[in-house]
């Protein structure tokens, strides 16, 4: 955490039910919202997470339309949905997604780990609302997206990823979560190579984000979703790399990363065995001579 970190107290912020509940969200809703930056959240000073100050909720509380507006700015919407909001079929809605015209916000996975892709129904009707769009939602589509689409471009997953690293570098408060959130989108043979230092990969480690939770740790849900949050264009890789290699330098000038010292991974010598004690010429030494006595006694000596 950088120094710069400014935390609230418990009495200042609420916990994020508490604070779905105050503002008439649903959890995931307030989530987005947070991921979306209208919602601002802060450090726990615990490190139990993220708070949501109750100056935000008042904020929010006391906007025209509440919590209606609110509801409503973050509403989400699938392909049948989105395309009805537009007014166009869903053939042609999925093509303006995967040219990259329309960027999802989420994703779950369906009960056949099919990826179902979510927009934001504001974006959407702001996309239709646009005039220069009039010629893609109701003439045919350009010869310079039909080309890329018959070839099977798809940038969804890639849009989602773009959209999902600039929540991620919103939150970082220093230059290692920034390089841990650049790193996130990365495979680790990636990170590797960019990073080839272990002390420095390890700290980096301790930044990196989880993708979303899909299903339980190794399940083939959450195996998919690791997949849709790893970077895999030649293009997408080759930016993240250039840019963790420029977070990691700012990284290294403010604060290096820890190492374990010589003197702490050196192996400790090992104590010479103590010396017996050496008895006079003709005497033996006390507690040898005392066991002998012992022995004599239970033999029936006088």
């Amino acid at each position: 955490m950088s120094t710069h970190t400014v935390t609230a107290s418990p009495a200042e912020t609420c916990a994020p039910g508490r604070a779905a509940r105050e503002l008439g969200l649903k959890r995931s809703e307030l989530d987005l919202a947070a991921r979306l930056g209208r919602i601002r959240t802060v450090p726990d000073e615990g490190g139990g997470g993220r708070r949501i100050p109750c100056a935000e909720i008042d904020r929010l509380s006391a906007e025209p339309g509440f919590p209606e507006a609110l509801r409503e700015s973050v509403r989400t919407v699938g392909t049948r949905e989105a395309a009805e909001l537009m007014e166009v079929a869903p053939t042609r809605f999925t093509r303006f997604a995967r040219a990259g015209l329309v960027v999802p916000v989420t994703f779950y996975l369906n009960r056949y780990r099919a990826v179902v892709w979510r927009y934001l129904a504001d974006e959407l009707r702001a996309f239709a609302a646009a005039p220069e769009h009039a010629g893609l939602l109701h003439g045919p589509t350009p010869q310079t997206l039909r080309g890329p689409l018959a070839a099977g471009l798809d940038l969804r997953a890639r849009n989602w990823r773009g959209r999902h690293l600039g929540f991620l570098l919103r939150q970082a408060e220093d230059p290692w979560q920034r390089a841990g959130a650049l790193a996130s989108l990365l495979d680790p043979a990636h990170i590797t190579e960019v990073v080839p230092d272990p002390y420095e990969r390890a700290h980096l480690g301790r930044f990196r984000s989880a993708p979303p939770g899909h299903g339980t740790p190794g399940s083939p849900a959450a195996l998919l979703a690791e997949r849709i949050a790893t970077a895999d264009d030649p293009d997408e890789i080759a930016w993240l790399r250039a840019d963790l290699t420029h977070a990691l330098a700012e990284a290294r000038d403010e604060r290096p990363a820890p190492r374990l010292t010589t003197a702490a991974t050196a192996a400790p010598a090992l104590a010479p065995p103590a010396a017996s004690p050496t008895a006079p010429p003709g005497e033996r030494p006390p507690e040898r001579g005392r066991l002998r006595l012992l022995g004599w006694l239970r033999r029936g000596g006088t």
